[in-house]
């Protein structure tokens, strides 16, 4: 059963329907989650991306209310000209923001604003029973808590309200870094917290020895001068084909990222550039998935404590280089101490490390199993939106609120990632 409503007023039809004939339900949008959190095999989908309109917009409270189904990209369009940003943004900008709610994205501000969720003023949510809640952070029950970084699975936002924030132009002033190990990092990373709102880091995860993590660490924020007009966007190229998958090998990984570090640490310094290219690197590939290959990857994101983070990254690190399947699109950031008002959110205070890895099967498997060991140890956790093999230990340790979480669930409502993490 797939739904493609068109106006809100039809939403309880839907959910009444699916009830009536005993199929589960599970929300999607723009389909960016890499696993089955956004699955519903055997059940039901609604898709929301139809339900696309902006309700109302205070730029004096700088409250933006708008339908489940509008995209950030959107949103950029019709705010960012009048002074104004979305507080947190992922990786993409080809995201609903029930989604971003759903998932209670972070952004290269975690350290500043923490998650999108904490900018969230009130939302919409329909149950399977018939009920429209209003639900805000003054909700005593859970459940406004349980459905920021929920999943979809505490029924369906249908719209939501966010307090966006002022910026001056649609310009970001920029600085790259080159360094030669975490260690380096780790010292970047804290001297830019006061300074900088945006910080994030490329690694060469096959690097290894004296050399271990090197980098670009690249900081910036809003300009003050600057024009308001969003560029033309960045979405020119598209991968059409998938590439053979022996194209992915150790050797054009290890030449790729050698590459890309040594042309980094040529053009480090101080720069001008807009927002898409800054916040959204990859929109400027269509389907770049493609460059996997028809097996396509594996996405693994993981988050360990403080106390543990310089030894368990360093760890993991001579892991994947020892292992030799890299990745040229490896991401190092550090999380701040900010909470995540969400039960099952993410982000905590901490370093997360981001990687692609080409799917290899077995192999691939394995070394993910080794990393896991690595995450369990240092008491850290995997990211549920970019997960398609977390096995149920792993998540159920690093979500100790996982049980509370479940009273919460809609009973018409499932995923493929929850039947997963939960069995026993």
């Amino acid at each position: 059963m797939l739904s493609r409503p068109t106006w809100r007023d039809e939403l309880p039809g839907v959910i009444a329907t699916a009830t009536q004939q005993d199929i589960s339900l599970l929300a999607c949008g723009l389909r960016r989650s890499y696993g089955d959190s956004g699955l519903n095999p055997d059940g039901g989908l609604i898709d929301m991306t139809a339900l696309d309109r902006m309700i109302h917009f205070d730029p004096q409270s700088r409250l933006l209310r708008v339908e489940a189904g509008l995209s950030v990209d959107t949103i950029l369009k019709i705010i960012v000209h009048q002074g104004y940003f979305i507080p947190v943004t992922p990786g993409t900008r080809f995201v609903t923001i029930a989604g971003a709610i759903a998932n209670d994205v972070h952004g290269k501000n975690h350290h500043r604003t923490g998650t999108i969720g904490r900018w969230v003023k009130r939302i919409g949510l329909m149950r399977s029973d018939g009920q429209e809640l209003e639900l805000g952070p003054d909700d005593s029950t859970g459940l406004f808590a349980a459905t920021i970084g929920g999943l979809g699975l505490t029924g369906l936002i249908t719209w939501a309200e966010l307090e966006v924030i002022p910026i001056q132009s649609a310009i970001i002033d920029v600085e790259n870094l080159p360094f030669d190990n975490t260690k380096q990092f780790f010292r970047l990373a804290e001297e830019s917290e006061a300074d900088f709102e945006y910080s994030v880091s490329w690694i060469d995860c096959l690097s290894a020895g004296d050399k271990l993590g090197r980098g670009i660490f690249t900081r910036g924020n809003h300009a003050k001068l600057g024009s308001r007009l969003l560029d033309n966007g960045n979405t020119a190229l598209t991968m059409p084909f998938s590439l053979p998958s022996i194209a992915m090998n150790r050797f054009s990984i290890r030449a790729f990222n050698a590459a890309y570090f040594y042309r980094g640490s040529e053009k480090s310094g101080k720069t001008r550039t807009g927002i898409y290219p800054f916040f959204y690197p990859l929109d400027s590939i269509g389907r770049w998935n493609r460059m996997y290959g028809s097996r396509g990857m594996y996405q693994y994101q993981s988050v360990v404590p403080p106390s543990v983070q310089e030894d368990a990254t360093n760890e993991m690190l001579k892991t994947i280089s020892a292992s030799g399947q890299g990745s040229f699109l490896a991401v190092l950031k550090t999380f701040g101490s900010l909470k995540s008002p969400g039960m099952l959110s993410f982000p905590r205070e901490g370093t997360t490390l981001a990687l692609d890895f080409p799917n290899r099967g077995e192999t691939t498997l394995k070394l993910m199993a080794r990393l896991d060991a690595i995450v369990m140890e240092a008491e850290g956790r995997l990211y549920p939106a970019k997960d398609g093999r977390m096995p149920a230990e792993i998540f159920q340790a690093g979500y100790p609120d996982w049980h509370l979480f479940s009273k919460h669930i809609d009973p018409g409502f499932r995923s493929g990632f929850w039947t997963r993490v939960t069995q026993d």
